[in-house]
């Protein structure tokens, strides 16, 4: 991880950014909308399997990126369907979050976005339009969802968790299952949503007890990392080696579940992905 303080910003450059991110988050989730509800415009197409492109996408990105540009001209951006790389001021968004969901007209996607200053997560919004529901956080600030603070579960029994575990098509099926199969043993009630980023953000208001998966790319979680532990979720160290360009394994969990759960997902273990890419 970068040394803090290489890009320079200063507190009222963080506010600045903070202030920005909910409505920049609304105007590209009001876009997406305008796709969703006319899913003839939606134009989709495969980037691999189960790997849901639309023109919406792409939309989306663009839109944000001409927003951080005209308000924050010095900064870069790094998006799933544009690229980007790592930089000291790095806004990293996924503009649909979920897209296999969106294309078939399930509510379950979002926007994600995160700002990273010197390589550390500081300013989240996971913004669910057709949800109606926001959650926003900057780093030592709490969290909230629709402005309202939110807090991660106190579950401190497994026999009473619910867990959402991430599939990834870069991964071989066989360690997912693996894992799926001892988190049904431990008396874990397992889910799949097919958004991370909302998988995320349902353990920081309490939902769930845990997301994990064994690879997931930083346009998926920059947010999410803020927000759920500003909630007092516990995570992993996902933010080492080539995070932002790369990805790495994700878990989250309420603090009570940590080390069995840890275990149980297999999160260490974690084989290499073959490829990128991302829902």
């Amino acid at each position: 991880m970068k040394a803090r303080h290489e890009s320079g910003l200063n507190e009222a450059g963080l506010w600045a950014r903070f202030a920005a991110l909910a409505g920049i988050a609304h105007e590209c989730g009001q876009l997406a909308l305008r796709h969703f509800s006319d899913q003839s415009s939606l134009g989709v197409t495969m980037k691999g399997s189960q790997d849901f492109l639309t023109i919406a996408d792409g939309a989306v990105e663009a839109l944000f990126r001409r927003r951080i540009a005209e308000a924050f001209p010095e900064d870069s951006v790094m998006g799933e369907e544009m690229g980007g790389g790592d930089a000291a001021r790095l806004w990293i968004i996924d503009p649909i979050d979920g897209t296999a969901n969106f294309a078939r007209g399930d509510r379950q996607w979002c926007v994600s976005i995160g700002f990273v200053l010197d390589g550390v997560p500081e300013l989240g919004v996971i913004h669910a339009p057709a949800l109606g529901e926001t959650f926003l956080a900057r780093r030592g600030h709490g969290a909230t969802m629709n402005g309202v603070p939110i807090k991660a579960a106190s579950t401190h029994d497994l026999r009473r968790s619910t867990v959402e575990y991430g599939w990834s098509p870069r991964l071989p099926a066989g360690p997912y299952l693996d894992a799926v199969g001892r988190l049904y043993g431990l008396g874990c009630n397992v889910k799949r949503s097919a958004s991370g980023a909302l998988g995320i953000a349902h353990v920081a208001i309490g939902r769930t007890d845990a997301y994990g998966e064994l690879h997931i790319n930083s346009w998926d979680v920059a947010a999410g990392l803020v927000i759920a532990t500003e909630a007092g979720a516990r995570i992993n160290d996902f933010c080492s080696g080539d995070w932002i360009t790369e990805g790495n394994p994700i878990l989250v969990t309420v603090p009570a579940l940590w080390d069995t759960l840890f275990d149980a997902c297999g999160i260490a273990a974690a084989p290499k992905p073959t490829k990128m890419g991302g829902a």
